[in-house]
């Protein structure tokens, strides 16, 4: 770690690797409450299973934000010019040394 990184870095990152994980079991309770609910007050059978779905739909589409904004974030050290891979045909006189 060094010396001008956050002191608490490593928990950060921990956390934001978690809440994942929890908004994805957040969002089906939810949709299972919010169909349990509906369920009592309107007295359809159906609703409570369209109360999962949509708790399931939730969680979902949080995963899909989520590889989005991972993929985005590793399409910008992608344009990076630290990070680019060179080819063999980059320079041709680097060729002449091997």
């Amino acid at each position: 770690m060094q010396e001008n990184d956050p002191k608490f870095k490593k928990v950060v990152v921990a956390a934001d690797g978690l809440s994942l994980g929890i908004s994805m079991v957040v969002a089906v309770l939810l949709g299972v409450g919010l169909g349990y609910l509906m369920r009592k007050w309107f007295g359809y059978e159906w609703l409570f299973w369209l109360g999962v779905f949509w708790g399931i739909a939730a969680a979902i589409l949080n995963v899909y934000k989520a590889y989005a904004k991972q993929k985005a974030s590793l399409d910008e050290l992608a344009r990076d010019p630290r990070y680019r891979q060179r080819t063999f045909d980059d320079d041709d006189d680097e060729d002449d040394r091997y």
